[in-house]
């Protein structure tokens, strides 16, 4: 007869967890003996080592006693569920793990890979993290409504890329944001808006700048550059001046 330090050293499990199995309902606490100890037989032994092998393979407590009582057709069935729960929860954790992966490659996180690309491109160009950042945040809200069609923007852009105009309103912008102050009496500013004034009228006669989608996510767009840098609303104000609204998509004021 063992004590319940004994029991729990053959069975390879603490004291602490034995109590708790008795709490549970899995392992029957015996009585007092006349010394005032309680006393365990093989029977609780091995019991203790079932509950044992059931939980260290991932069986939760809660069905240990229902495997441990049932027959050799329904152990087998409970093993299978138990198994195949353990199987989704495995692709549960492996999908977690490939979204941690993510992070660690930054941009890529809920971007597809032609977005990464066209923000790679950004860099080369000599625009800053900053801006790029702003870019990335805008390009996750489009991914987000428009999934697939955001493949369809990108050689579109990365061919603006091409155009010296594009890339020195990106390269004065990030001089800008990368600065300190509001940005008021800032002449890159102006310049900027300038440059985006051209610009929005190049696209207007091509019919660039009207595109035939809902306006949330647009709307979204501005609000975010907005949110991200109060100097953007100086913007605003200074392309209103030159004749036109918005920030992601501008519009000609009548």
């Amino acid at each position: 007869m063992l004590t319940i330090g004994q029991l729990a050293a053959y069975a390879g499990v603490t004291v602490r967890a034995v109590r708790h199995y008795h709490q549970v309902g899995l392992l029957p606490e015996p009585e007092r003996d006349a010394s005032g100890y309680r006393r365990y037989g093989p029977t609780a032994v091995v019991s203790l080592i079932r509950i044992r092998t059931l939980a260290n393979a991932g069986v939760p407590l809660s069905e240990i006693s229902r495997l441990l009582d049932a027959d050799e057709s329904a152990f087998t069935e409970g093993i299978h569920r138990i198994d195949s729960r353990l199987r989704d929860e495995i692709e549960r954790l492996e999908t977690s793990r490939r979204q941690i992966a993510q992070l660690a490659a930054g941009d890529a996180l809920a971007l597809p890979a032609e977005v990464t690309t066209y923000l790679d491109r950004l860099r080369e160009i000599g625009v800053s993290e900053r801006v790029v950042r702003g870019e990335r945040d805008g390009w996750i809200l489009l991914a987000a409504r428009w999934p697939d069609r955001v493949r369809e923007f990108i050689p579109y852009k990365i061919a603006q890329l091409d155009d010296p105009h594009v890339v020195r309103l990106y390269r004065t912008l990030s001089e800008v944001f990368d600065g300190d102050g509001d940005g008021a009496g800032d002449p890159r500013l102006e310049e900027a808006a300038d440059i985006m004034a051209c610009l929005a009228e190049q696209a207007d006669t091509g019919g660039g700048v009207h595109a035939d989608y809902e306006d949330m996510p647009h709307d979204l767009l501005d609000a975010l550059a907005v949110e991200s840098d109060p100097r953007v609303r100086r913007l605003v104000e200074l392309m209103r001046e030159r004749g036109w609204s918005g920030w992601n998509r501008m519009e000609r004021l009548g």
